[in-house]
């Protein structure tokens, strides 16, 4: 049985937060959303740190590629900033898009920076020179969410049109497209084995695929309202959905079996409005949403 317990609650941002990222710093972490700067938190003293620098739009996305002492913050006018940890300051600015960047991650063994837009392209980068590389168009409508394989192989990006969309990260070819959801891809997901892909929706599914043959292996009818964030634990067979329904669920990552449901009607103190983003911290659970709250959630398995 998994027991959860509400440890702290990080609290400052004036309106809802869509973005949440650990630094390669351990016990240090970073949101943003609508407000005007980007913040730094202290887990260890569950303390405000800072604001790190402003922002001139909405952040949807921040990412801090392991081995690099960057971090990238993906904005609402098309924008991505590039924070130098070692000069403390933005160093760059990536120009690519116009539209909203909704999710930025990074391949390690190719050392490039994929950035996915409104627009429904995927901008690749340096991250040695940040120099531009590269744009895959992948669909006519918004990219919401990227996920790479664990072996670097595959990458997964979910779309607006309701669709999951395989590419190869060797050549940036286009794999397949994978058709089951009946509303807009939110998030996709890699298991930490590489033997799931996992996609949730507006339409409130998630569904089970196997990267190897691209097949749809399961539906599960996750929540009542939008699937925002899916994330496994990086260890424990075990992964996290977060939901416009205000609820986090955890569930087992080999039977896919719901195992806790954190939420106001489960007797938890929990988010009041959609649950935006999700990071695990150990066995910690980070939660953040438009209740303009970050939830830490102490796990045990």
């Amino acid at each position: 049985m998994i027991s959860v317990k509400k440890a702290f609650e990080l609290t400052g941002h004036q309106n809802p937060i869509f973005a949440l990222e650990l630094s390669q710093k351990p016990g240090i972490l970073f949101s943003a959303g609508n407000d005007k700067g980007l913040v730094e938190w202290d887990l260890g003293k569950q303390a405000f740190i800072k604001v790190m620098f402003p922002v001139a739009a909405s952040v949807y996305a921040i990412h801090c590629p392991a081995g690099y002492p960057l971090m990238f913050a993906g904005l609402r006018n098309g924008s991505v900033l590039v924070f130098d940890f070692i000069q403390q300051k933005v160093i760059a600015t990536l120009k690519q898009h116009t539209k909203p960047i909704f999710d930025i991650k990074s391949v390690a063994g190719k050392q490039e920076l994929l950035v996915a837009a409104e627009d429904g392209a995927v901008s690749i980068w340096n991250l040695n020179t940040l120099k531009f590389v590269h744009t895959i168009q992948v669909s006519s409508d918004t990219i919401r969410s990227i996920s790479i394989s664990p072996d670097e192989q595959q990458v997964a990006f979910g779309c607006r049109d309701n669709r999951v969309r395989i590419y190869s990260l060797t050549d940036y070819g286009f794999i397949n497209t994978l058709k089951d959801h009946s509303m807009a891809v939110f998030t996709v997901q890699y298991s930490p084995d590489r033997q799931y892909l996992l996609s949730g929706s507006r339409d409130a599914q998630i569904k089970v695929w196997d990267p190897a043959t691209l097949t749809l292996k399961q539906s599960i009818a996750a929540h009542l309202f939008a699937v925002n964030h899916i994330l496994f634990h990086p260890e424990q067979p075990y992964f996290a959905s977060a939901s416009m329904d205000k609820s986090i669920k955890i569930w087992g990552a080999d039977d896919f079996k719901l195992y806790k449901v954190i939420s106001r009607d489960k007797g938890y103190a929990s988010h009041q409005l959609s649950v935006n983003k999700l990071a695990w911290n150990g066995n910690q659970l980070l939660s953040t949403g438009d209740d303009k709250r970050i939830i830490a959630w102490d796990m045990e398995f």
